[in-house]
């Protein structure tokens, strides 16, 4: 009898356990559809007709991006009292950044906007960066880059040493040149740069206009360097040394945008659905603070990894020299 009372006790006990274990499994698919609707919606429990300060993240690689300027005439409808420029970008082609700058200009002419660089703003950021009224940045992060460049493979003495020769019929002697199956010759030298100088030459006519540079200033600005905040603010290439805290209070005192308005953030619908499910775990990732995880999962990280092979053409970007 008195094993019938303690096989019941352990029964009962086993229930409650499996019984816990249910719970706790309900609870985390729960949180996870949570974590799905609201990567999928990006509402932040945020209306976008509510009164609101909506940040627009700008990381990685910058390319043509349809999706992100549909995004930021979105903004321009919203409820937003005013816009944040966040950027943590070394720049990508001259065609994305320039598009991505004319968006943002034409959202400045709806609402305030202001840019906080919060690690590195350089070439194709910088010129997003310019989009804004004003930029700030912290006193270490990176700024400038201001060039282009044409950058391609030569694989000729690799193809040589192996036995392998590239044979083509083309129209004209420039046509699809350089294509780094031979050596490149003097006129698509030429050719190639013509394209630099060219965008060049437009690269610092913006720096000259939207930062009221004189001679002295661009010369000295646009040679390609790279600068701190610390750096590039008697260069006027910013307007002040701050993070976002600082941008907030700019705004509430020149533009009378409250800094109790709650932060909105606007995310880029780029990825396609097949994606989401990365943007649910780095939703859920977050609200369990797991926050590396969720930088892993983020979008940003998730287009850099499946769209850093598709940058071709003009670039405007910095990245540090490799030791190797």
């Amino acid at each position: 009898m008195s094993l019938d009372v303690d096989q019941i006790v352990d029964r009962r006990r086993l229930r409650r356990k499996l019984t816990l274990w249910r719970i706790l499994a309900v609870v985390a698919v729960i949180a996870a559809i949570g974590g799905i609707v609201a990567a999928s919606t990006d509402s932040k429990f945020i209306s976008t007709s509510s009164a609101h300060v909506a940040r627009v993240t700008v990381g990685g690689l910058i390319r043509n991006d349809r999706d992100r300027l549909k995004m930021l005439d979105d903004i321009a409808k919203s409820g937003a009292k005013a816009v944040i420029i966040s950027i943590d970008s070394p720049g990508g082609t001259v065609a994305g950044s320039e598009a991505l700058y004319g968006g943002i200009r034409r959202l400045a002419e709806k609402k305030p906007v202001v840019a906080v660089i919060e690690g590195i703003g350089a070439s194709g950021a910088y010129i997003t960066a310019m989009g804004a009224e004003r930029i700030f940045a912290p006193r270490s992060a990176i700024v400038g880059s201001i060039g282009v460049i044409f950058q391609y493979p030569n694989v000729s003495d690799l193809l040589k040493h192996i036995g392998v020769a590239i044979e083509e019929v083309k129209s004209t002697p420039l046509k699809a040149a350089p294509n780094g199956y031979e050596p490149t010759s003097p006129e698509a030298k030429a050719a190639i740069r013509g394209l630099v100088e060219d965008s060049y030459d437009w690269f610092k006519g913006l720096v000259r206009e939207r930062r009221s540079l004189d001679d002295t200033k661009l010369k000295s600005a646009a040679d390609g360097r790279v600068f701190t905040a610390a750096q590039a603010l008697p260069l006027n290439l910013i307007d002040e040394i701050g993070d976002e805290r600082v941008a907030r209070a700019w705004l509430a005192k020149n533009k009378d945008v409250s800094a109790d308005l709650p932060i909105r953030d606007w995310r880029n619908r780029r990825l396609g659905s097949e994606f989401r499910w990365l943007s649910a775990a780095s939703w859920l990732a977050e609200q369990i603070g797991l926050s590396t995880v969720a930088s892993l999962l983020g979008n940003d990280a998730i287009a850099n990894a499946i769209g850093s092979t598709q940058l071709d053409g003009l670039l405007a970007l910095w990245q540090p020299p490799s030791d190797h």
